[in-house]
Protein backbone atom coordinates (compact mmCIF):
# COMPACT_ATOMS: atom_id res chain seq x y z
CA UNK A 1 0.00 0.00 0.00
CA UNK A 2 0.99 3.25 -0.50
CA UNK A 3 0.91 5.42 2.17
CA UNK A 4 2.26 8.19 0.87
CA UNK A 5 -0.03 8.47 -1.66
CA UNK A 6 -2.87 8.25 0.30
CA UNK A 7 -1.26 10.98 2.64
CA UNK A 8 -1.11 13.19 -0.12
CA UNK A 9 -4.32 13.33 -1.17
CA UNK A 10 -6.04 13.97 2.16
CA UNK A 11 -7.28 17.40 2.38
CA UNK A 12 -6.70 19.06 5.64
CA UNK A 13 -8.90 22.02 6.59
CA UNK A 14 -7.51 24.36 9.61
CA UNK A 15 -10.08 25.13 12.59
CA UNK A 16 -12.76 22.83 11.30
CA UNK A 17 -15.68 22.49 13.08
CA UNK A 18 -14.04 24.89 15.18
CA UNK A 19 -11.38 27.06 16.16
CA UNK A 20 -7.61 25.24 16.52
CA UNK A 21 -9.04 21.84 15.15
CA UNK A 22 -7.07 20.74 11.99
CA UNK A 23 -9.46 18.68 10.13
CA UNK A 24 -8.48 15.45 8.30
CA UNK A 25 -10.78 15.07 5.53
CA UNK A 26 -11.09 11.29 4.35
CA UNK A 27 -13.48 12.31 1.85
CA UNK A 28 -11.07 13.01 -0.75
CA UNK A 29 -9.67 9.46 -0.82
CA UNK A 30 -13.19 8.08 -1.38
CA UNK A 31 -13.33 10.21 -4.80
CA UNK A 32 -10.01 9.49 -6.10
CA UNK A 33 -10.45 5.86 -7.65
CA UNK A 34 -6.82 5.34 -6.92
CA UNK A 35 -7.11 6.18 -3.41
CA UNK A 36 -9.89 4.13 -3.36
CA UNK A 37 -8.69 1.19 -4.59
CA UNK A 38 -5.05 1.14 -2.30
CA UNK A 39 -7.56 1.65 0.69
CA UNK A 40 -8.93 -1.31 -0.89
CA UNK A 41 -6.65 -3.86 -1.54
CA UNK A 42 -4.44 -2.58 1.13
CA UNK A 43 -6.46 -2.93 4.20
CA UNK A 44 -8.20 -6.02 2.61
CA UNK A 45 -5.15 -7.61 2.46
CA UNK A 46 -3.99 -6.60 6.15
CA UNK A 47 -6.98 -8.78 7.12
CA UNK A 48 -7.16 -11.53 4.78
CA UNK A 49 -5.89 -14.36 6.77
CA UNK A 50 -7.22 -13.68 10.05
CA UNK A 51 -10.16 -15.82 10.29
CA UNK A 52 -12.59 -12.58 10.57
CA UNK A 53 -16.33 -13.22 10.08
CA UNK A 54 -17.87 -10.15 10.34
CA UNK A 55 -16.50 -6.63 9.88
CA UNK A 56 -18.17 -3.87 11.78
CA UNK A 57 -18.52 -0.06 10.31
CA UNK A 58 -19.34 2.76 12.43
CA UNK A 59 -22.17 5.18 11.81
CA UNK A 60 -21.03 7.29 9.49
CA UNK A 61 -17.33 7.48 7.76
CA UNK A 62 -17.17 3.42 8.91
CA UNK A 63 -19.84 2.64 6.29
CA UNK A 64 -17.46 3.53 3.14
CA UNK A 65 -14.44 0.69 3.60
CA UNK A 66 -15.90 -1.70 6.20
CA UNK A 67 -18.14 -3.37 3.50
CA UNK A 68 -15.74 -2.91 0.80
CA UNK A 69 -13.22 -5.10 3.17
CA UNK A 70 -16.24 -7.12 4.22
CA UNK A 71 -16.60 -7.98 0.72
CA UNK A 72 -12.35 -8.72 0.01
CA UNK A 73 -12.62 -10.84 2.73
CA UNK A 74 -15.31 -13.04 2.68
CA UNK A 75 -16.78 -11.73 5.69
CA UNK A 76 -20.21 -10.29 6.46
CA UNK A 77 -20.87 -6.43 7.76
CA UNK A 78 -22.38 -5.20 10.51
CA UNK A 79 -23.59 -1.36 11.20
CA UNK A 80 -22.80 0.27 15.04
CA UNK A 81 -25.39 2.84 14.69
CA UNK A 82 -26.20 6.31 16.60
CA UNK A 83 -29.58 5.45 18.75
CA UNK A 84 -32.55 4.66 17.25
CA UNK A 85 -31.06 4.55 13.89
CA UNK A 86 -31.28 -0.27 13.56
CA UNK A 87 -35.52 -1.10 12.87
CA UNK A 88 -34.47 -4.80 15.44
CA UNK A 89 -34.01 -5.45 18.93
CA UNK A 90 -30.44 -3.70 19.78
CA UNK A 91 -27.91 -3.42 22.60
CA UNK A 92 -26.61 0.42 23.58
CA UNK A 93 -23.75 1.52 24.91
CA UNK A 94 -22.94 4.81 26.60
CA UNK A 95 -19.72 6.96 26.33
CA UNK A 96 -18.84 10.44 26.88
CA UNK A 97 -17.38 12.86 24.23
CA UNK A 98 -15.91 16.26 24.55
CA UNK A 99 -19.57 17.81 25.04
CA UNK A 100 -21.61 15.46 26.54
CA UNK A 101 -22.82 11.80 25.90
CA UNK A 102 -23.58 9.81 23.31
CA UNK A 103 -24.61 5.51 22.46
CA UNK A 104 -23.70 3.45 20.18
CA UNK A 105 -25.89 0.75 18.96
CA UNK A 106 -26.20 -3.30 17.63
CA UNK A 107 -28.54 -5.42 16.70
CA UNK A 108 -28.70 -8.20 19.17
CA UNK A 109 -28.79 -10.60 16.41
CA UNK A 110 -25.78 -9.14 14.76
CA UNK A 111 -22.79 -11.33 16.31
CA UNK A 112 -22.56 -14.89 17.61
CA UNK A 113 -20.00 -16.02 19.86
CA UNK A 114 -18.13 -17.99 17.12
CA UNK A 115 -17.67 -14.92 15.01
CA UNK A 116 -13.63 -12.80 14.62
CA UNK A 117 -14.78 -8.90 14.61
CA UNK A 118 -12.69 -6.11 12.89
CA UNK A 119 -14.57 -2.77 13.59
CA UNK A 120 -13.77 -0.35 11.32
CA UNK A 121 -13.57 3.28 11.88
CA UNK A 122 -12.13 6.38 9.41
CA UNK A 123 -10.31 7.84 12.27
CA UNK A 124 -9.00 7.67 15.69
CA UNK A 125 -8.89 10.77 18.08
CA UNK A 126 -9.36 10.43 21.52
CA UNK A 127 -10.74 7.10 21.02
CA UNK A 128 -14.58 7.46 22.67
CA UNK A 129 -16.46 5.94 19.78
CA UNK A 130 -14.03 2.98 19.09
CA UNK A 131 -13.79 2.11 22.95
CA UNK A 132 -17.53 2.32 23.07
CA UNK A 133 -18.11 0.09 19.93
CA UNK A 134 -15.39 -2.36 21.71
CA UNK A 135 -17.05 -2.66 24.84
CA UNK A 136 -20.47 -3.13 23.22
CA UNK A 137 -18.77 -6.19 20.78
CA UNK A 138 -17.21 -7.70 24.13
CA UNK A 139 -20.13 -7.97 25.78
CA UNK A 140 -21.74 -9.94 22.85
CA UNK A 141 -18.74 -12.61 23.67
CA UNK A 142 -16.93 -12.54 20.48
CA UNK A 143 -13.86 -15.18 19.81
CA UNK A 144 -11.50 -12.49 19.07
CA UNK A 145 -11.33 -7.98 17.91
CA UNK A 146 -9.23 -6.51 15.54
CA UNK A 147 -10.05 -2.57 15.01
CA UNK A 148 -8.70 -0.82 12.39
CA UNK A 149 -8.47 3.09 11.20
CA UNK A 150 -6.96 4.78 7.98
CA UNK A 151 -6.19 7.56 10.18
CA UNK A 152 -4.74 7.97 13.69
CA UNK A 153 -4.02 11.20 15.46
CA UNK A 154 -0.97 10.26 17.64
CA UNK A 155 -0.92 13.56 19.93
CA UNK A 156 -4.22 12.70 21.60
CA UNK A 157 -3.51 9.39 22.29
CA UNK A 158 -6.67 7.52 21.54
CA UNK A 159 -4.44 4.03 21.48
CA UNK A 160 -3.94 4.79 25.36
CA UNK A 161 -8.02 4.13 26.27
CA UNK A 162 -7.94 0.31 24.59
CA UNK A 163 -6.35 -3.07 27.03
CA UNK A 164 -2.88 -3.42 25.34
CA UNK A 165 -3.56 -6.88 24.22
CA UNK A 166 -6.49 -5.38 21.21
CA UNK A 167 -4.41 -5.20 18.01
CA UNK A 168 -5.14 -1.71 16.44
CA UNK A 169 -4.16 -0.68 13.50
CA UNK A 170 -3.94 2.63 11.49
CA UNK A 171 -3.25 3.33 7.85
CA UNK A 172 -1.96 7.14 8.33
CA UNK A 173 -0.61 8.65 11.59
CA UNK A 174 0.03 11.89 12.27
Amino acid sequence: MNIKFLESNIRTIPDFPMPGILFRDVTTLFKNPQCLHELSEGMSEMYRNKGITKVLGIESRGFIMGPVVANNIGAGFVTLRKPGKLPAETYSQKYEKEYGFDSIEIHKDALTPDDVVLIHDDLLATGGTMRAAYDLVKKLGVKKIYINFIIELAALNGRSVFPEDVQIDSLIVY
